[in-house]
């Protein structure tokens, strides 16, 4: 029996056929396993659905319907999934609306071949990417979301305990806040990936969330993010 580990299944949305092509076939050559494209924002969700990828790598500017619709329905309806966006924008509010989407990624096209391959990767365990300048903006948007006031419905006498977390995922959870990647963590505590990613899964479950945007934002608002 081979110990090889599955191919990562991605998929490609792009509504330029040369480009959607073109990525596709690069992510082939290198190993992944492309189990569908689609060149519009409806056909994405529908094929998505069918193939369920482990990543999505997807254009933001879609007909038929926005990017960031389409991430948030397959979220909504997959949160395992991992969304690499791939996009020609390096506008502030389209990163933003992105990540706050669920995206947990975002790369710009004048990225290379070898930056999009290693990109795919990482998103597929779980680790951010950002093209360079991109992510002290997004942690900086957390940091402004997090220091905003909570919503009345929320707070006061009857809202639930937090949910009691281990020491190690704590000192997990204060890490991801600092915007390291699961490897550096791994590093950090001596620890291996896999098990960085168990303590993720398992705090998420905890605390009811879904992804690590979410992660990020409660530890900010706890001040985990601190020194």
């Amino acid at each position: 029996m081979s110990t090889q580990q599955d191919p990562i299944k991605v998929m490609v949305v792009d509504d330029h056929p040369m480009w959607r092509d073109a990525v596709a076939r690069d992510l082939t050559e290198s190993g992944f396993d492309v189990v569908a494209t689609a060149g519009d924002g409806e056909q994405a969700v529908r094929r998505a659905r069918a193939a369920a990828p482990d990543v999505l790598v997807l254009d933001l500017n879609l007909p038929a319907k926005p990017g960031v619709q389409v991430c948030k329905e397959l979220l909504a309806a997959n949160p395992a999934l991992r969304v690499l966006v791939l996009s020609a924008s390096g506008e502030h509010a389209d990163v933003l609306e992105a990540v706050k989407s669920g995206a947990t990624g975002y790369l710009l096209k004048s990225a290379s071949t070898e930056e999009l391959l290693d990109a795919v990767r990482r998103t597929a365990v779980g680790d951010p990417v950002f093209t360079p300048g991109l992510a002290g903006l997004v942690l900086g948007e957390y940091r402004r979301l997090a220091a905003e006031p909570a919503p009345a419905s929320g707070a006061g006498a009857d809202e639930p305990k937090a949910p009691r977390l281990t020491e190690r995922e704590t000192e997990v959870l204060r890490l991801v806040a600092k915007g390291l990647s699961y490897k550096q963590i791994a590093e950090r505590l001596v620890i291996s990936h896999r098990t960085v990613q168990n303590h993720v899964q398992n705090t998420l479950g905890k605390l009811q969330l879904h992804n690590r945007v979410e992660l990020v934002r409660y530890a900010i608002e706890r001040g985990l993010d601190g020194d």
